[in-house]
């Protein structure tokens, strides 16, 4: 075990929940640590249900393709908590590497002496004290739930904020209802702060506008303040200060058009200095790891079907689900295949939700279980599940692997397309088996 895997395993035990909603814990670590967050790059923050860690790639994109130093902070990590935390530097932010991430989490450990604080609260001032002992440009900083109570909303002056698509879930935490959780998510909003409000549910919108004005935070609303569409195969983006014709992002399906937007709007709020040639070269730059991810290479797709096929995405509740499922129907219309859905998700997750979308579509489920600390759904009940839903052909297996094994005896007129989905926590193990790599 590395030492700051050593370090990372005892900040587990300070306190006795995973998830315990507030800032006086991370308040506290940060004046021991002497108040790194008041000494913080300007920082776009960013909220939402779906689409924040898509938004903050672009905006990296496109502000390191203008020359600029951007800190990164967002969660969970896929294969090591590294990913979480990315330093600005000339020519490309880096992850952190092993012997700063173990020096900074033992000083928090330090500073901490043993009080009660969450993982995500300890490891947040963690990341807070590395951002303000390196200089850059700017910080992309990713709630980890909510936004109101998370703790990375110890930011009191951030340049902007940006709440990303509202949907159902977290619901045990946020509130059982859209308007709640739009709530809760415009608490990171901040008078004078440019709030940028993505495309939302009218539900959703109509919150999350009356909060900005509580706040006092001008707003910038999506389909009001700026606009996006595709137009002969380009993504046109409009707004007061006039249009845009881009380049259509290189992340997959049309849903990435909205996230691609946040970040342009954003931009144009808060940093109009940066060119229309950065904004396009981030487009075309942008990564983001498990979300429609093709693999192309690697142990699990040795096992995939021959010709197929395979993407990966970490979708896990009803939204995700239908954008999942819209960006499958976009693949078949422009190359029929079949497609096999391979899902697994936790308990806390309505997957009934997200398997209703591909009724109609998904040639095939095969259902496995979610490895690690999370309980995950039994393969039998989320087959029965999406049989319930009217997706006819459906089996349960023990792991990915044996999953793909399953597909490539099924009688496929032509080889399938396969997408893999349904937690974060199966994509990680995904990519992992699968021998990828993020950088």
């Amino acid at each position: 075990m590395d030492q700051h895997d050593a370090i990372l395993s005892r900040l587990l035990t300070l306190h006795p929940k995973k998830i315990d909603l507030s800032l006086g814990r991370t308040e506290r670590l940060l004046e021991a640590l002497g108040r790194p967050d008041l000494r913080l790059p300007p920082t776009i923050h960013v909220a939402g249900t779906n689409g924040k860690g898509s938004t903050i790639a672009f905006l990296r994109a496109m502000l390191e393709a203008a020359g600029k130093k951007v800190h990164v902070y967002t969660s969970p990590h896929l294969i090591r908590f590294n990913e979480r935390i990315r330093l600005g530097a000339e020519g490309g932010g880096k992850l952190v590497d092993d012997e700063r991430l173990a020096a900074v989490l033992e000083r928090c450990e330090d500073a901490n002496g043993g009080q009660p604080i969450t993982f995500f609260e300890v490891t947040t001032a963690a990341a807070f004290s590395l951002f303000a002992d390196n200089p850059a440009d700017w910080l992309l900083l990713e709630t980890g739930l909510g936004g109101r109570y998370d703790s990375t909303n110890v930011i009191k002056t951030p340049k902007a904020t940006i709440v990303t698509s509202v949907s159902l879930d977290h619901m045990e935490f946020l509130g059982d209802t859209v308007e709640k959780i739009a709530f809760e998510k415009a608490g990171i909003f901040k008078r004078g702060a440019p709030a940028i409000i993505g495309f939302q549910s009218e539900a959703a919108e109509r919150v999350l506008e009356r909060e900005a004005r509580r706040a006092g935070a001008p707003l910038v609303v999506a389909g009001q303040d700026f606009h996006v569409r595709e137009e002969n195969g380009r993504l046109v983006f409009e707004d007061e200060r006039g249009l845009l014709d881009l380049p259509l992002p290189r992340l997959p399906g049309r849903h990435q058009h909205q996230n691609a937007a946040n970040a342009i709007a954003a931009l144009r709020a808060v940093a109009p200095e940066i060119p229309a040639s950065a904004i396009e070269a981030g487009l075309a730059r942008a990564e983001w790891p498990a979300r429609l991810q093709r693999l192309l290479r690697g142990q699990i797709v040795d096992f995939a079907p021959a010709g197929a096929e395979v993407w990966l995405d970490g979708g896990h509740n009803e939204d995700g689900g239908r954008v999942l499922a819209e960006a499958m129907a976009e693949f078949h219309d422009r190359s029929p295949r079949p497609l096999a859905l391979i899902c697994g998700a936790q308990t806390t997750k309505d997957v009934r939700a997200l398997l209703k979308h591909f009724a109609g579509l998904a040639r095939e489920v095969v259902a496995v279980p979610v490895e690690g600390e999370h309980k995950s759904w039994p393969p039998e009940e989320v087959a029965a599940l999406a049989k319930a839903e009217g997706i006819p052909s459906t089996a349960a297996a023990n792991s990915v692997e044996e999953a793909l094994k399953i597909l490539s005896a099924r009688p496929f007129d032509q080889p399938p397309r396969v997408l893999i989905a349904g937690s974060l926590y199966l994509a990680a193990a995904v990519l992992s088996a699968n021998g990828s790599q993020i950088e």
